[in-house]
C-alpha cells in the first residue's frame, strides 16, 4: 500500500521520494499535513480510526497564540464565530486574569469543543490535496538511508507498506511511532479517577467557564454550545481505575462539593474516567522520524494548553520540514525543531503541573503557598503578565543566536502592512516575511517583501510561524530605492553582521 503521490522503494530498500506521513488525524497531525501540502509536498495521513470526527474531544479552549497560527492560515475568523470568547480568567476564587489587555488582535481565550478546529483543519488539509488512510493501524517501521517505511494494518485485516522520505508521529500519547523508533515517554499519573460527561444544565452557569476547587473536590463546566455541557471532576477519594463503573450522581457530588451546587446535570450523552499524566518524550527526532503534539508530550489540562501547544509544535515544524523536503534547506534545519520545541513541551509540564498542584493543595503550607502565589500574581503586574503569556502561549519565544537584535526569536505581533494589510494575512503565502522601511527594496525567490505602515525604519525578517528570524536597526530611507538585485546587496551593506540578511531565506533558522 503506497499513499497517494508516493513514488515508493527502491531494490535496497530505500525511498525515492519527496513524501511525508503523518501518523494520527487529531488537530496537531491536521495542521502539520494542511501546512505541508500547501507547500506543495505529497503527503499522506494514516489514521487507526475510521473516518470520523468524534464529539468526545477534551479540549475546550483555544488560546490567543493558536488563533493566530489559525489566522495565519486563514482560519481564524470562522472558528471564532464557532466558539465564545472569554477575556478574563478566574482561578482559586481570588486571582483574576484580564485577558483583555493581551496584545495581540485576540484578546481572549475561545471556548470551542476540539471538534470543530479539527473540521475546519480537516477541511483545509483536503482542500490542499492530503490523502487519508482511514481504518489504517501502524504496526512498525524501518528507517532506510533516504526514507521510512510504515508496516501497517488496513481494513479487512490486509498487511502493506507505506514508504515516504519522513514520517511524523502525531498519534497521542500511545504513540506506536514513538514506540517503534525506542524513544521511552517517562513520567507519572498525576491525578488518577478524573471523571468527564457531557451533560444538560437546568440552571445556566454564570460564567461562560466554571471552576473551582475546594477541599478534596475539583469541578469544571464549559459550554459545547449545542445545548449540552462539558462536565470534569475529580474528588481525593475516589482513586479508583478508569474502568470503574460511573454514574451521574457521582458528578454531580463532585460539582456540588467543588462548585457549591449541580445545575441541575441531566441527560448525560457520555460519561467516562480518565487519568492525568505528565510525560515527554527526551527527543523529538529520530532520524527521519519525527514527534508532536501529544506523541512528544502529556500534560494535565490545567490552563488549558494540551491541543494549543500541539498545534504550535505543527506550525514550528511544517515550513521546515516543507523546505528540507523540496529541497531548499539542509536536513539540519530538522534539529531545529526539537531544539526550540522541546523546552517549550517542558516549560508546559511545569506550569500546568503547578496550576494543578496549588488545585490539589490541601494542607496548611500548601494552601499557604497557594495563597502566597496568587497574591504575588494578583498584585505583581510583570509576574502576571509572564503567566499569562506562559498560558496564552504568546509570551514564547526561542534562544537567538549571540550578538543578534534583541527582536530575534521573538514572536511578532500582527502589525500593520502597507497597502491596508497586515502580518498575518502575508504569512497566509507560507513564506518568510521581510518587513521593510518605505521606500526600501530587496528581491528575492524566498521571501515576500512587504512595508511597514508606520515610518518605522527597522528590517525585519518573519519566519512563517510567525517569529523573527532576522533584524536591523535604521535602514536607510534610499537602501533599495532603485529596486533590489541580489540577496543581501540592498539591506544591510555597512559591513555590520547584525545587519546582514541570509542568502538562504528557506534555510534559515535561530540556530
Amino acid at each position: 500500500m503506497n499513499g497517494t503521490g508516493h513514488e515508493g522503494t527502491t531494490n535496497d530498500g530505500t525511498t525515492n521520494d519527496r513524501s511525508v506521513l503523518v501518523v494520527g488525524a487529531g488537530p496537531t497531525g491536521l495542521l502539520l499535513a494542511g501546512d505541508l501540502a500547501a507547500a506543495g509536498v505529497p503527503v499522506t495521513v494514516v489514521e487507526r480510526r475510521s473516518h470520523e470526527i468524534s464529539n468526545l474531544s477534551r479540549a475546550f479552549v483555544v488560546h490567543a497564540r493558536t488563533l493566530e497560527q489559525l489566522d495565519a492560515r486563514g482560519l481564524a475568523d470562522g472558528i471564532e464565530e464557532k466558539g465564545q470568547p472569554l477575556d478574563r480568567l478566574r482561578l482559586f476564587g481570588s486571582l483574576s486574569i484580564d485577558l483583555g489587555r493581551l496584545q495581540s488582535r485576540f484578546k481572549h481565550l475561545l471556548v470551542i469543543p476540539q471538534y470543530e478546529v479539527e473540521k475546519a483543519l480537516e477541511r483545509r488539509a483536503v482542500d490542499a490535496g492530503v490523502a487519508f488512510a482511514y481504518e489504517t493501524e501502524v504496526l512498525g517501521l524501518v528507517q532506510g538511508t533516504d526514507g521510512v517505511t510504515l508496516q501497517v494494518r488496513g481494513k479487512g485485516g490486509k498487511r502493506a507498506e507505506m514508504s515516504a522520505a519522513y514520517v511524523v508521529g502525531t498519534d497521542g500519547m500511545r504513540s506506536v511511532v514513538r514506540g517503534a523508533v525506542g524513544l521511552p515517554f517517562p513520567g507519572k499519573s498525576v491525578i488518577r479517577s478524573v471523571v468527564l460527561a457531557d451533560v444538560r444544565l437546568a440552571e445556566q452557569p454564570e460564567n461562560l467557564l466554571t471552576v473551582n476547587a475546594v477541599g478534596d473536590a475539583f469541578a469544571f463546566i464549559a459550554p459545547f454550545g449545542d445545548g449540552y455541557h462539558r462536565v470534569i471532576g475529580w474528588h481525593r477519594a475516589r482513586n479508583v481505575p478508569d474502568s470503574e463503573p460511573l454514574e451521574l450522581d457521582e458528578i454531580k457530588e463532585i460539582a456540588r462539593l467543588a462548585l457549591g451546587r449541580d445545575f441541575g446535570m441531566h441527560d448525560a450523552r457520555w460519561m467516562s474516567r480518565f487519568h492525568s499524566d505528565e510525560r515527554q518524550a527526551p527527543a523529538y527526532r529520530v532520524g527521519r522520524v519525527l514527534l508532536a503534539g501529544d506523541a512528544a508530550h502529556v500534560h494535565t489540562p490545567a490552563g488549558g494548553q494540551g491541543m494549543n501547544v500541539g498545534l504550535q509544535d505543527a506550525a514550528n515544524l511544517g515550513w521546515k520540514l516543507a523546505a528540507v523536503v523540496n529541497g531548499r534547506a539542509q536536513d539540519a534545519l530538522l534539529d531545529t525543531y526539537e531544539a526550540e520545541r522541546h523546552p517549550v513541551g517542558k516549560a508546559v509540564l511545569r506550569s500546568s503541573g503547578g496550576i494543578v498542584r496549588m488545585a490539589m493543595a490541601k494542607r496548611p503550607w500548601t494552601l499557604a503557598a497557594r495563597a502566597a502565589v496568587t497574591g504575588v500574581l494578583g498584585r505583581v503586574g510583570p509576574a502576571r503578565a509572564r503567566a499569562t503569556g506562559q498560558i496564552t502561549g504568546l509570551g514564547v519565544a526561542y534562544p537567538a543566536p549571540k550578538g543578534a537584535h534583541p527582536l530575534v526569536g521573538r514572536r511578532v505581533p500582527d502589525v500593520a502592512l502597507a497597502g491596508g494589510t497586515r502580518l498575518y494575512e502575508a504569512l497566509r503565502a507560507g513564506q518568510f516575511v521581510l518587513i521593510l522601511p518605505e521606500g526600501t527594496a530587496y528581491k528575492s525567490d524566498g521571501v515576500r517583501v512587504a512595508h511597514w505602515a508606520s515610518d518605522r525604519r527597522t528590517a525585519l525578517l518573519v519566519r512563517p510561524d510567525g517569529y523573527a528570524a532576522w533584524a536591523a536597526r535604521d535602514v536607510p530611507a534610499e537602501a533599495g530605492a532603485e529596486g533590489g538585485t541580489e540577496p543581501g546587496a540592498e539591506v544591510g551593506d555597512r559591513g555590520d553582521k547584525s545587519t546582514d540578511l541570509p542568502a538562504d531565506f528557506a534555510s534559515y533558522s535561530l540556530r
